[in-house]
C-alpha cells in the first residue's frame, strides 16, 4: 500500500503553493481555524452567541457567521471577540525577508 502524505495530496487536489486556488484554500482554512477558536473557547466560558453579541455590540447572527466562516469580518472584529472572550492574541506579519510579530 502506498501513503502519500497530506501536503502532496494538497498540491494535488487543491494546487501548488503559490498558486490563487492554493492561497484562498489556505486562507479559508485559518479562517475556519480561528471560527472554531472562537466558538469553542466562547462554550468554554458558558457563554451563548447572544452574550458573545452583546459584549461586541453585533447580534448573535454576527457571531454565528463568525464562528462559521460565512462571511469575511475586519481584523478588529476578530480580535474584539478574542479580547472579550480572555485570548492572548500573537500576530505573526512575514514581508519578504523581514518579520512582524505584534503581541
Amino acid at each position: 500500500m502506498k501513503l502519500t502524505s497530506i501536503d502532496k495530496l494538497t498540491d494535488e487536489i487543491v494546487g501548488k503553493q503559490g498558486t490563487p486556488e492554493r492561497d484562498i484554500f489556505e486562507y479559508d482554512l485559518r479562517m475556519d481555524i480561528v471560527g472554531t477558536m472562537i466558538k469553542d473557547a466562547r462554550i468554554k466560558r458558558n457563554m451563548t452567541q447572544q452574550d458573545l453579541g452583546e459584549l461586541l455590540g453585533v447580534q448573535k447572527s454576527q457571531i454565528s457567521k463568525l464562528e462559521n466562516n460565512t462571511k469575511d469580518f475586519r481584523i478588529g472584529t476578530i480580535l474584539r471577540a478574542l479580547k472579550a472572550l480572555g485570548a492572548k492574541v500573537k500576530l505573526s506579519v512575514e514581508l519578504e525577508k523581514e518579520k512582524l510579530i505584534v503581541v
